[in-house]
């Protein structure tokens, strides 16, 4: 028998725990939980981890659905939460857009959507199911991040609120990003579906249209395009940063094909008067990777409902150099950007410092002659800034220069960065007439009277500088030449116009600036050093250059006499020539800019001197580098690459502003 206490105690307890069974209470504590939990939940969804948003997860609470249920079978949930009521359309697209980008992503991980058989006429029976299931997850895995997308669009642009009014909405950026990656790999996949270079063409997801539109992107128009890569998720490890600009819309790099061009790399000894089977030098480039914004929408008064049908849709390009802004559903809205992708694409795919080293010992054919490579599609309103690299380098030296360029708004806005490549083992004297020719005819192909024709910016690093002097001076040393030449056999082709325009130097009056970086305009003993001397002796003249002589000569000459005749040292390689002994710096060294030209010199400095005859970069000592007359001289402390150096990068930064105030095109304020 239990007590009275006993007794008393036992129903309590007995009705308390009724109480609760029949209530459903539960027990409610808290706690401080770390800011970063806080924030993951509040901000992580399918795209940063393998599981849905917290606002989806609420909206699914009230179906009593499971996530993973859902996130399987996005269309049989929704059919569920529309029924409830207390769902406004904003939560609803928002879910529904996260669903399918979910259901597309775990497609897109399945055995059958990650098949590589392609189609072709000798598959195997077990090849051709293999196929046809391939076919079957990609054609689904699309139609998901169709609807990915539709809904996206109508939460950002068909709902009660205005975008602007959710602009502090963790959830309005969550959405953005479900479209933007949707767009990516809507893009990207439907391209793998299609014939080679048809990307610029329009096409359909099951029964939906998707139809090109480059009304905004004209040099896109009738072109066609190898592929579009989204630059989304791309990571370059030798940028130092990613220049971009927020705002709507999906950042590409749209990829052009690349044909091969009749005589390119071919060595041409008068390229001025050459002419060029398709009238064009082949070896000036427009750019292949161009910087693209995508923003995919309906045509302009198309209903909600059909929208989230199978209205077609409009995928819309955007040059983002030339659009900040975009309307969208007759509201304007920053233009999204990424400048630094395509740049980084193209030094990535072409591995250009590999070349420079191979030119060198005379072991790359692939760059015989200089080339030109413009890194945005030319703009008749911008100028013009053309970079000149130095000894057994490319243009991967102007990483820094270009990137910060493409960063710095006004920078963009008001100049397009040309780049010259060039094999630094050929006679700088034959460097600077074949670049010469090069950029001159670069500049004869825009219209002389725009903004882009004039007022150029020649910068140029190392033996680079000394031959951008050159591009910028006037003076006659065939005279002093043929003094030094030796041979009765050449001294009789003192009239012949291609041995005379390589010694009759002419500026590209295109200049009005030039900036040189660690130049050695007097040569250096660097040059002269035993280790120095014993890698000139491997570094030959290119053959193909060799040969081209040897032809001019109509077989007078055979290229080894030529280099017989030549051995006293008039012509030798590039990296004999930086020597302050060569024959070429006892011609070239006093050569000075036009007159009327502003030039600056930016020189390294790794000692603790501040004297002249001490001061050096390791390779270049100042007394070579130093030209009187500059605009402006800045001494920074680096090594013989400073043009890598941020100091140097704001100084050429600093010098190109000014080139704009000069010209009235640019007023400083306080923010910039």
């Amino acid at each position: 028998m239990l007590n009275f206490t006993a007794k008393y105690q036992f129903i309590v307890s007995s009705l308390v725990l009724t109480s609760i069974a029949l209530t459903g209470c539960q027990t409610v504590s808290v706690k401080q939980q770390a800011f970063n939990i806080t924030i993951t939940n509040e901000r992580d969804s399918i795209l940063t981890h393998d599981k849905l948003s917290e606002a989806s997860l609420n909206v699914l609470s009230m179906t009593g659905r499971e996530s993973k249920t859902c996130m399987n079978e996005p269309a049989s949930c929704l059919a569920d939460i529309k029924q409830i009521p207390q769902v406004p359309n904003e939560q609803f697209f928002s879910t529904a857009s996260e669903l399918y980008l979910a259901k597309a992503m775990s497609l897109e991980k399945t055995s059958a959507c990650k098949s590589k058989i392609k189609e072709n006429s000798v598959l195997t029976d077990r090849q051709k199911e293999k196929l046809a299931a391939q076919n079957q997850c990609i054609n689904e895995e699309l139609l998901m991040l169709d609807h990915s997308i539709r809904y996206s669009y109508a939460y950002l642009f068909k709902t009660e609120r205005h975008p602007d009014q959710r602009i502090f909405d963790n959830r309005q950026v969550q959405v953005r990003d479900f479209y933007n990656q949707a767009t990516a790999k809507l893009l990207m996949l439907s391209s793998t579906q299609r014939p080679a270079n048809t990307s610029n063409e329009s096409f359909n997801i099951g029964n939906n249209k998707y139809i090109m539109d480059f009304s905004d992107y004209p040099q896109l128009q009738n072109h066609k395009i190898e592929d579009f890569i989204s630059s989304y998720n791309l990571n370059f490890s030798g940028l130092r940063s990613i220049n971009r600009r927020d705002g709507f819309g999906s950042e590409f790099v749209t990829v052009l094909p690349r044909p091969k061009m009749p005589e390119e790399n071919k060595y041409i000894l008068d390229p001025l008067r050459h002419t060029f089977k398709d009238t064009v030098n082949p070896n000036i480039h427009p750019p292949q990777y161009l910087a693209t914004t995508i923003a995919i929408e309906p045509e302009a008064h198309t209903s909600l409902n059909a929208l989230l049908t199978n209205a077609p849709l409009l995928i819309k390009t955007y040059d983002p150099y030339q659009k900040e802004n975009i309307t969208v559903e007759g509201q304007s809205y920053p233009l999204a950007a990424n400048f630094s992708a395509p740049y980084g694409l193209w030094l990535a795919n072409n591995n250009l410092g590999r070349a420079a080293y191979l030119s060198l010992i005379d072991r790359d054919q692939q760059l015989i002659m200089p080339h030109l490579y413009m890194l945005e599609p030319y703009n008749p309103n911008k100028k013009i800034i053309v970079l000149v690299h130095g000894l057994a380098s490319s243009p991967e030296a102007w990483v820094r220069l270009t990137n910060d360029i493409m960063g710095d708004k006004v920078l963009r806005e008001h100049y397009q960065v040309w780049q010259i490549f060039y094999s630094t083992n050929m006679p700088m004297i034959e460097s600077r007439y074949q670049i010469y020719a090069i950029i001159t005819q670069a500049f004869g192909q825009l219209d002389q009277n725009s903004p882009s024709a004039k007022d150029a910016v020649l910068i140029g690093h190392s033996m680079g500088g000394v031959i951008s002097r050159l591009l910028v001076s006037n003076a006659d040393i065939s005279q002093n030449a043929f003094k030094l030449i030796k041979s009765k056999q050449l001294s009789k082709h003192n009239k012949d116009p291609i041995v005379l325009e390589r010694l009759q130097i002419h500026s590209i009056n295109n200049f009005d600036r030039a900036v040189f970086l660690a130049s050695p305009h007097r040569g250096t003993e660097y040059a002269d050093r035993w280790f120095t001397r014993a890698a000139r002796k491997i570094i030959r003249l290119p053959g193909a250059f060799l040969g081209a002589v040897a032809d001019s000569f109509q077989g007078e000459i055979s290229p080894k006499d030529f280099i017989k005749i030549v051995d006293n040292g008039l012509i030798q390689n590039g990296p004999s020539d930086l020597s302050y002994k060569s024959k070429f710096m006892l011609l070239t060294e006093n050569i000075m800019p036009k007159s009327g030209l502003e030039y600056h010199s930016v020189i390294g400095n790794i000692t603790n001197s501040t004297d002249p005859n001490v001061i050096s970069d390791g390779i270049v000592p100042y007394k070579s580098a130093h030209l009187a007359g500059a605009e402006s001289e800045k001494i920074i402390h680096g090594g013989h690459s400073i043009q890598e150096t941020p100091e140097a990068v704001l100084e050429l930064r600093r010098i190109l502003r000014l080139h704009l105030i000069e010209h009235g095109l640019y007023k400083p304020s306080k923010n910039n």
